[in-house]
């Protein structure tokens, strides 16, 4: 007999998804998940799921899934692993043994943990840390994605607030600035569709002809990381037209003389030039912003991805506070609602545990934490997949298959970072255990119950880490939490947004949305800095990368996501790997194609100062001159050479927050021919 459940989505997208799952038994009788969709009930999820966790259940019956702990049996550095079962004790005290002897012989400080958003659940996917604060481990910052924008916005803004979603039908006009929302934001699309039907134009600015960008009226495909160039062009429109919301400026910003001043050399011409548009391009875009009310934009973290992408994306998210967009319905612009959940977290994650004195490790740089220089003797990674997803993974994974670095890999599933470690230990599930929920695109919390068994011997993060914990002698109560201990103190804040909302309503609910006003207007009349105002200083400007174009390192390399891959998360499906071409391929425009010899279809090798990789070309105007467009993320083992994209991406951070800079890429592309050979297979078209 099947049955069915509502649960929140864990995985990292500002959707936060109600899911509708099924479950069934299987020919022995076990239960077994069977089928995901959309919640029918919920507001913003309104039935369906995205085109990659429809298949999840693939994923949670994977026959390559880990379900007992395994030791590794061989060196890391051949490449077949080779694995023993393990019991949970066996595998549990011989890590903590390991752990002690670190601890003993160089204090808890070279145990560097390694995590990020593979569950986006505040127990499992944040609390957890608790563990490492509580023994004064060293501190990963998790900066892969989002620091550089949410940096960018508190400048100007403070706490990250977002329109009403269900409000986006009353704008006219939609702008997609840098985020492709179709593939990576798919329950907005509704939402665009009914402004759309009420006469709304839709925009996108992106740099390459995605699916968002073929869905919109307009596509302005902008040079990368030429964003900032392109807001001042239109700031001056706005100023010299008129066009701004002068009483809003007066009311509620600080700092216009500044941004009008630097605004003022930015004419048509000069912003054309720095963008790759046309002056009549610039012209109409700034046209549509100063003169259409409500304007929503919808910015994405895609523009972030440069030396200087936090100033850029600073620069769009001002745009507002120009025009007064905040104080129409379904007006404004949107990052992050990740702000409105006024929770309280100063325990969560163990935070009141952290010191001042750990190392501070950002996690974009990986591969130089992992050399023998930075001293570090065990790395116990959860939620993440760096031999793959991190910048300069060459590095990174010979750091990993050191066999003095002791490697512990929580996994649902084989990934590449797990084929190089010392331990697997399996991971339950967001069907396996009980989790709450934030989202950084709709206002509600979510609560999960467990509704499924754990495969296997799989366990929760929590347990594991609880039990590491009581091996290694730590005490701090919060560790030992249970989901109903911390919702209690998640809670506990007296903020106007969680009225009504207890533990015993969100539990028996599932779901519910934050206690905001009916219509909720985000800096409309107040703005939460500390001056009151938006910060329009210190005015962004348009600055260049370092790394220029060279006639070596002619193209500049994106590597944005694919329709059917979340991360590296589907990587493992077969299914959707052929969705998406079957292996990882690379746009080129065919000027290019013709500059550099190289003919569609055919292998090419991609080289860039970090190292070098194999992909299949694509010869297409989708892509613009002096631009590669790789999209992804892609496992390594689907690649004609083994090699994950990120083979070619440099540790560089970006201006604000810390952040990836993986568009800053600078490559050149040599022609392979249809036919090669890696580790001596014969490979063909």
């Amino acid at each position: 007999m099947t049955r069915t459940a509502l649960l929140t989505c864990p995985l990292d997208c500002p959707d936060a998804c109600r899911l509708k799952v099924t479950f069934a038994p299987d020919e022995q009788g076990r239960e077994r998940l069977t089928a995901v969709t959309g919640d029918p009930q919920h507001p913003y999820t309104r039935g369906f799921a995205c085109a990659k966790t429809v298949h999840y259940p693939s994923r949670q019956n994977h026959p390559d899934r880990p379900l007992t702990p395994l030791r590794r049996m061989n060196p890391k550095t051949d490449p077949v692993p080779q694995w023993e079962a393990a019991s949970w004790d066996e595998a549990l005290d011989a890590i903590a043994e390991r752990l002690q002897m670190i601890i003993e012989e160089r204090g808890a400080q070279a145990i560097l943990p390694y995590h990020y958003a593979g569950t986006m659940g505040l127990m499992e996917g944040t609390h957890v840390h608790t563990l490492w604060r509580a023994l004064g481990a060293a501190e990963i910052e998790e900066t892969i994605c989002a620091s550089a924008g949410s940096a960018a916005w508190a400048l100007g803004y403070g706490p990250r607030l977002v329109p009403d979603p269900l409000d986006i039908p009353h704008a006219r006009l939609i702008v997609l600035w840098g985020i492709n929302s179709l593939s990576t934001n798919s329950h907005l699309t509704p939402q665009i569709t009914a402004a759309r039907k009420n006469g709304a134009r839709v925009v996108c600015v992106d740099p390459y002809r995605n699916r968002t960008a073929a869905f919109a009226d307009t596509h302005y495909k902008l040079r990368p990381g030429s964003d900032a160039a392109l807001v001042l062009g239109i700031m001056h429109q706005l100023f010299v037209n008129g066009w701004t919301d002068d009483a809003y400026i007066a009311e509620l910003t600080e700092g216009v003389a500044e941004l009008r001043a630097e605004a003022e050399g930015w004419d048509a011409g000069r912003t054309a030039g720095a963008t790759g548009l046309t002056e009549g391009e610039v012209l109409e875009l700034a046209r549509l912003i100063g003169t259409t009310r409500p304007t929503y934009i919808r910015l994405g973290y895609g523009m972030t991805r440069h030396e200087f992408g936090g100033t850029g994306l600073r620069a769009v998210s001002l745009l507002p506070a120009l025009t007064g967009d905040w104080r129409h319905r379904g007006g404004g612009a949107a990052l992050s609602s990740g702000g409105a959940f006024a929770l309280n977290r100063t325990r969560l994650g163990g935070a009141h545990l952290l010191r001042e004195d750990v190392p501070l490790v950002n996690m974009n740089c990986l591969a130089d934490a992992l050399d023998p220089a930075a001293g570090f003797g065990a790395t116990v990674i959860y939620n993440c997949n760096p031999a793959t997803v991190a910048p300069d993974s060459d590095r990174v994974r010979a750091g990993l298959a050191r066999e003095d670095l002791l490697v512990v890999v929580l996994e649902q599933a084989m990934t590449e970072t797990a084929a190089l470690a010392d331990w697997v230990l399996p991971a339950a599930t967001f069907v396996e255990h009980e989790d709450v929920f934030t989202s950084y695109g709709h206002h509600w919390l979510g609560y999960n119950r467990a509704e499924l068994e754990p495969l296997g011997e799989a366990k929760p993060n929590t347990w594991i880490m609880q039990e590491l914990g009581r091996r290694l002698g730590v005490t701090a109560p919060e560790l030992y939490w249970t989901v109903d201990d911390l919702l209690a103190d998640l809670l506990d804040t007296g903020h106007p947004h969680l009225a009504g909302i207890t533990p015993e309503r969100l539990k028996e609910a599932g779901t519910l949305r934050l206690s905001l006003p009916e219509e909720w207007r985000p800096y409309a009349h107040e703005v939460p800095t500390p001056s009151g105002r938006v910060q329009l200083t210190p005015v962004p400007r348009q600055q260049e990368a370092q790394a220029a174009l060279t006639p070596d390192f002619p193209l500049r390399l994106l590597t944005p996501p694919a329709h059917h891959f979340l991360n590296s998360t589907y990587g493992l499906l077969e299914r959707l790997n052929r969705a998406e071409g079957a292996e990882p391929s690379v746009m080129v425009h065919p000027q290019d194609a013709q500059a550099y010899a190289l003919q569609g279809g055919s292998y090419v090798r991609l080289i860039s100062e970090q190292g070098e990789v194999q992909r299949r070309v694509q010869v297409t105007d989708a892509a613009q001159p002096g631009v590669a467009v790789a999209e992804g993320i892609w496992w390594g083992t689907q690649a004609p050479d083994g090699k994950s994209i990120n083979s070619l991406t440099a540790q560089t951070l970006t201006d604000l927050g810390g952040g990836s800079t993986f568009h800053n890429t600078r490559i050149r592309i040599e022609p392979l021919g249809t036919d090669l050979s890696v580790d001596g297979k014969e490979l063909h078209l």
